[in-house]
């Protein structure tokens, strides 16, 4: 099963990429707290913390995002992006269920455990094969 679409890598790459860089990593840079409230965290009052820690998030994300960009296009490193995004995905998935289990994120975070449960599942399938 791993691998049966490595062949069409680039392309999820491209679009995991695009749709990433518009719902997550630009909001986080630019808009950090209507980030947080679009996805139903409550803002405190002292907002330095949050916007500096989502900025630096968002950062990270632009970063990735042009590294997969760079891949998809190159195929350099196709092997080494896609295990990364799989790691990401899998410690996504134990944040979020952690979270839900203690109660402390929004619904929709909890939600979120599918998204990055289907993600790492399409990684897998679309990892390459050969070193």
């Amino acid at each position: 099963m791993i691998g049966i679409w490595s062949q069409h890598a680039a392309t999820y790459l491209l679009t995991i990429t695009v749709a990433t860089l518009f719902i997550f990593s630009i909001p986080l840079f630019f808009r950090t707290l209507f980030w947080a409230r679009m996805f139903q965290w409550t803002v405190p009052e002292h907002t330095h913390l949050a916007v500096y820690l989502g900025r630096s998030l968002g950062s990270f994300a632009l970063v990735t995002n042009g590294m997969f960009v760079y891949t998809a296009l190159t195929g350099h490193g196709m092997d080494i992006m896609l295990m990364f995004f799989a790691l990401f995905c899998a410690l996504m998935v134990v944040i979020h269920i952690w979270g839900a289990i203690e109660g402390t994120q929004p619904m929709i975070e909890t939600l979120e455990i599918g998204l990055w449960l289907t993600l790492l599942i399409l990684n897998l399938l679309f990892m390459p094969t050969t070193p």
